[in-house]
């Protein structure tokens, strides 16, 4: 006779109880807003992702509009070429006929992207090179912790202790009103800078964890066989402990992509200064922000899932270890 599931670990009512808790909460934000006679205002959202501009040609000069090797002019008193015109354009007016000085000749609408497809762009670049700068201070910094050498020792932990002491909020004011300053250094520059340093001393911190969890006979067997211990840490020690460290390596440049929505106080147009932006000028906050969220959420989605296919991967070759 088959075991019987207690209803509570079955997982379709499970899954089905779980789905009613958030239809639920759900509603309650949605009758919080409804009692607040707020007025969703969801049809204005697309707009923010692209939008289609019209272009309109107007006429330089009085006269007639002639076509000669494929390009418009306008002859007059003198024959003046009309620029950015081309058959793409929906005329107003045929060749040949006049036209007056400032009538538009032609126009066209153009898809452009909007503020949040911008936004979204400037906050995975800004996230892309931040990493980047977090795994190179990373791995430095903690090679530097398990020196021999007294003073990088020192050096590294007295840049760990500090940056990991302070906020990340203050250390992007500190940087980019003293720093970027001082160097002349662009303010996403100096966002990148801000966040790479600050995640590159907790990178640090879990690199030399990971590297001290591996076995030393390994380090010792390398040098027997005529390894130079550069060469043993590139080759042996650092892809294992990277292995090991994986899954929280993944947890932080999920909270990397999270955490580089405060650079938008230092006026960068990221996601989060966009949102903002968009609040201001249309007074939606509740659509606005459900939609940053979803984006971020999105983001940090996709990173988690690929961080997962590496931990099978590496798995299915023989373990993390």
């Amino acid at each position: 006779m088959a075991k019987r599931i207690p209803l509570g670990q079955n997982k379709t009512v499970g899954h089905f109880v779980a789905l009613l808790f958030f239809v639920a909460v759900g509603y309650f934000f949605y009758a919080a807003a409804a009692n607040m006679n707020y007025v969703w205002k969801w049809n204005s959202v697309p707009k923010y992702f692209a939008y289609d501009e019209t272009i309109s040609i107007e006429a330089p000069i009085d006269g007639k509009l002639v076509l000669e090797s494929n390009k418009y002019f306008i002859q007059g008193d003198e024959k003046v070429e009309v620029t950015n015109l081309d058959s793409s354009f929906s005329f107003d007016y045929e060749v040949g006929e006049d036209v007056y000085e400032g009538d538009y000749i032609a126009s066209k609408e153009e898809l452009h992207a909007g503020p949040i497809l911008s936004g979204l762009w400037v906050t995975l670049k800004i996230s892309f090179f931040a990493m980047l700068l977090t795994l190179v201070i990373g791995i430095i910094v903690a090679l530097m912790k398990l020196s021999s050498m007294i003073f990088l020792q020192d050096i590294a932990t007295v840049y760990i202790t500090i940056i990991r002491g302070t906020p990340l909020l203050v250390q992007i004011f500190l940087f980019y009103f003293i720093v970027a300053n001082i160097f002349e250094l662009e303010r996403m520059v100096a966002g990148i800078l801000s966040l790479g340093i600050f995640f590159g001393a907790y990178m640090a911190e879990i690199l030399r964890g990971a590297i001290q969890s591996i076995d030393k006979g390994q380090l010792e067997a390398a040098k027997s066989l005529g390894i130079s211990n550069f060469q043993a840490m590139r080759h042996i020690i650092l892809p294992q402990a990277f292995k090991r460290a994986l899954p929280t390596l993944v947890g932080e440049t999920i909270a990397l992509v999270k955490d580089s929505s405060l650079v938008s106080v230092i006026s960068i147009t990221d996601l989060t200064k966009v949102g903002k932006e968009i609040v201001a000028n249309t007074f939606s906050p509740f659509e606005t922000w459900i939609v940053i969220a979803l984006l971020y959420l999105s983001i940090t989605s996709i990173l988690s899932l690929i961080g997962h296919r590496l931990e099978k991967r590496m798995a299915a070759k023989g373990g993390m270890s």
